[in-house]
């Protein structure tokens, strides 16, 4: 994995908006339609070409494909993973002290925001058979695509390729334990995460389900700990063999523009989150919630050899951050941790789910990106 050696390097969380057409042509699979299959896969090729040139174009030097051939999480579990069913109806009890402080927005926000432009429903997925990986196709196909998009925009610091946590699968109604349970879906996982690392990439693994169990859980402090720690324990299952310096690790707080008053602070998650087996971490740290928690690297040492990349820039909002700020930001956290352990980052991605509708305008998403990358030159300056 690159360092920020001679200067701050950037990146983002994965997901970016799909073209309209794109989108029309998923609609209609997921729906049952007809469509051209080999037109479809050409689209998802060219889209991936098209985002990770206006990636590099931008200024980010960690590009990803966009997730532009993933549908959604959970239509992307059920390609990759059998031993799931989808459940019947969709429920966000997981933020339920915020729906229960906030009741009117969340119920505008669920239903305009989050699934008013998705192209299929979000509908969550059960465990009720053994689970097995059967999404090498897919795996190939997401791979050789970014491959072949990375051949036309010349040398990149590296480039990146997400994948999903066991803890963010789905329900059990199968195994008999809940840890018998993620372990079997890191097994599985892991057969994407080798083949992700094999193909030359970083593999980011997104986990925002960790910092659920702090923020929203109505579960003691001790159990938050105890399942906080059997998350992990299945993630570095899952990265069983893999070198730390192949991995990244994702986390972020689920909803993206919202109130946030019950997220929980870094402070009560960054022991947890170094244990995970990778050499780099990134997290929150632009949006107002979370930005002051800087502060946190002045009491806790970042162990030897790992990253940073703090978000700064959010997904939470269509202003665009000032360079000038977005330098600021990377300084503090270089001057505490060390500007070689700091990659900046984005708080979390652009398009988690396939929509017409992304909170964050396609427009104002690059504006970001290109602010991001002048703000990383200031901090440069400052820096070396």
């Amino acid at each position: 994995m690159k360092r920020s050696t001679d200067r701050i390097l950037t990146t983002h969380c994965g997901s970016l908006p799909r073209p309209t057409d794109l989108l029309d042509a998923m609609k209609k699979k997921l729906g049952g339609k007809p469509y051209d299959p080999d037109a479809y896969a050409r689209r998802i090729r060219s889209a991936v070409a098209e985002v990770v040139r206006k990636q590099v174009d931008a200024g980010i030097d960690v590009p990803t494909d966009g997730e532009q051939g993933k549908p959604g999480f959970f239509a992307y579990v059920s390609e990759r993973l059998s031993g799931f069913e989808t459940k019947p109806a969709v429920t966000f009890a997981k933020f339920g002290a915020e729906v229960a402080a906030f009741p009117e927005y969340y119920k505008e926000y669920f239903s305009q925001a989050m699934l008013g432009g998705a192209v299929a429903p979000l509908v969550p997925v059960a465990c009720t058979g053994p689970v097995s990986y059967r999404g090498g196709d897919a795996v190939r196909r997401d791979i050789d695509n970014l491959k072949a998009a990375l051949q036309g925009v010349g040398a990149v610091a590296d480039a990146f390729m997400p994948a999903v946590a066991p803890s963010g699968v789905g329900t059990n109604a199968y195994y008999r334990t809940e840890e018998e349970y993620f372990h079997a879906v890191a097994a599985a996982l892991h057969t994407e995460y080798q083949a992700i690392v094999d193909a030359g990439f970083i593999l980011q693994v997104d986990d925002p389900f960790l910092t659920d169990v702090f923020s929203y859980s109505s579960l003691s402090a001790a159990e938050r700990r105890k399942t906080a720690e059997m998350y992990v324990e299945a993630v570095n299952h899952g990265l069983r063999g893999i070198p730390p310096g192949k991995v990244r690790w994702h986390t972020c707080y689920g909803i993206n523009e919202g109130p946030r008053v019950h997220d929980a602070p870094i402070r009560d998650i960054l022991d947890v989150m170094f244990k995970v087996n990778a050499d780099a971490y990134s997290f929150e740290a632009a949006n107002p919630r979370h930005e002051h928690e800087y502060h946190v690297f002045e009491r806790v040492k970042l162990p030897a050899g790992k990253i940073i990349i703090p978000g700064v820039i959010t997904h939470a909002s269509n202003i665009v951050e000032h360079p000038e700020l977005i330098a600021e930001r990377i300084v503090r956290y270089a001057r505490l941790v060390g500007r070689e352990n700091v990659m900046a980052g984005a708080d979390c991605g652009f398009s988690s789910q396939a929509t017409y509708h992304p909170e964050v305008h396609p427009t104002v998403v690059w504006a970001k990106f290109q602010a991001m990358a002048e703000g990383a030159r200031l901090a440069t300056k400052q820096l070396w």
